[in-house]
């Protein structure tokens, strides 16, 4: 069972791939509302900008540069036995990974070190309808030997929970499931806020402005928000992408190509998002698969009119219809006629927009995660027995190992 440190605190060990948006930031989120005078948390991450933010704070960050988010043997062996030993040396109550990678070295590494209490939060899953179907199963078959050395399971949103649960990944006794986290007060779009907005991006008031906030990644399936832009019947709105990643370059080959360079607005990492959230007119996500995005639930609580893909648990808050519109993945031309039919109708998007604010309420604001971080951690959970955690370690790398073969 969880036992105090000798200040009375819980000592927490929190492992992210990636410490910054999405995962790491919520993961910063619920670490934040916790109550300092009963937990003692720590991080450990691959790096990341918000490590700076993290630090700030007063958390201690350790960087560890073989947890990559690419599966790498090489890399997670490595990974896999500095963490062990790091854990063995802090000896911490809880140990809480989140995001697929740190998910998998994590958990292996605190059962190896004997950590009383395991947690691990699927913000999303590392497989999709997209891949092969082997690589899919390679996917599921590691995440049910995980979860054998998982203590709880908090899945971001209802949609996870039910996916976790339909392929046997986890258990009914080890299943919460909870929400995002963003900070309250958000820039509520109003006259004032939208032209601010628009001044600070040199938009003119007048234009039409299909926006998204996201990493330029497969996942985010950026091809397919500038191929929706250039179908649209507003052949003078204008696309802004907030947002860095490893496909860049391709993207704006794409914008080149399409001749949509005069349209598009390519504005990298932003630490003023919220600021600018207000100049869109419709917010556009074009995603393969998630959990339940930040960014949109950042967006419905400023009132922006949403038009997103049906993935996982992206309908846990638009409601197809009522609270925005949901499109297919892979579907540009499907993307671009729901982002006209916003355009063409602003009353009606904005009555939906105004029914998913309300819907929202304070469900994703911190205080609610640490809520339910106190109340799994400090369960009287016991420890599963680790005798034979060598075994499952190498039954998992090899699933990996067949993994990286068949991508």
């Amino acid at each position: 069972m969880v036992t105090p440190s000798s200040d009375g605190r819980v000592r927490v060990v929190v492992v992210v791939t990636r410490f910054m948006a999405g995962a790491g930031g919520v993961a910063l989120r619920g670490a934040r509302a916790l109550d300092p005078a009963r937990y003692a948390v720590s991080f450990v991450t691959g790096g990341g900008r918000i490590s700076h933010d993290a630090r700030q704070l007063g958390f201690d960050v350790t960087v560890l540069p073989d947890l990559v988010a690419d599966l790498s043997p090489r890399h997670d062996l490595r990974a896999v036995r500095e963490l062990t030993r790091l854990l063995r040396d802090r000896r911490p109550d809880v140990v809480h990974t989140h995001s697929a990678k740190a998910g998998g070295i994590g958990r292996i590494a605190a059962r190896r070190a004997g950590v009383p209490l395991i947690v691990h939060t699927y913000h999303g899953f590392p497989f999709h309808e997209f891949q092969r179907p082997w690589t899919r199963w390679a996917y599921v078959v590691a995440e049910r030997l995980l979860s054998r050395h998982t203590d709880v399971v908090l899945a971001v949103g209802s949609a996870v929970g039910v996916e976790a649960i339909r392929r046997r990944i986890v258990t009914p006794a080890q299943l919460r499931v909870t929400a995002v986290t963003v900070d309250g007060n958000p820039v509520a779009c109003t006259p004032e806020s939208r032209q601010r907005a628009r001044m600070m991006l040199g938009i003119s008031p007048s234009v039409s402005v299909v926006g998204t906030v996201g990493r330029l990644d497969y996942q985010k399936a950026p091809q397919d928000f500038f191929q929706a832009l250039q179908r649209l019947r507003h052949r003078d709105a204008l696309g802004v992408w907030i947002g860095a990643g490893p496909l860049r370059a391709d993207v704006e080959r794409q914008v080149e190509r399409a001749g949509l360079h005069e349209r598009v607005l390519m504005l990298g990492e932003r630490a003023d998002v919220r600021e600018l959230l207000p100049a869109f007119d419709v917010f556009a996500m074009s995603s393969l698969y998630e959990g339940l995005p930040c960014a949109i639930v950042e967006a419905m609580m400023a009132g922006l009119p949403v038009v997103a893909t049906a993935v996982n648990a992206v309908s846990d808050v638009v409601l197809p219809g009522e609270t925005g519109l949901l499109v297919s993945p892979r579907q540009p031309a499907m993307l671009a006629a729901a982002i006209d039919l916003v355009l063409d109708d602003p009353a009606a998007a904005n009555a939906r927009a105004a029914r998913g604010r309300a819907l929202l309420g304070d469900r994703f604001e911190p205080h609610r995660l640490g809520a339910i971080l106190d109340d799994v951690y400090r369960s009287k959970l016991s420890p599963q027995s680790s005798a034979d955690a060598p075994d499952q370690t190498s039954r998992l790398l090899a699933s990996s190992a067949a993994e990286a073969r068949l991508s």
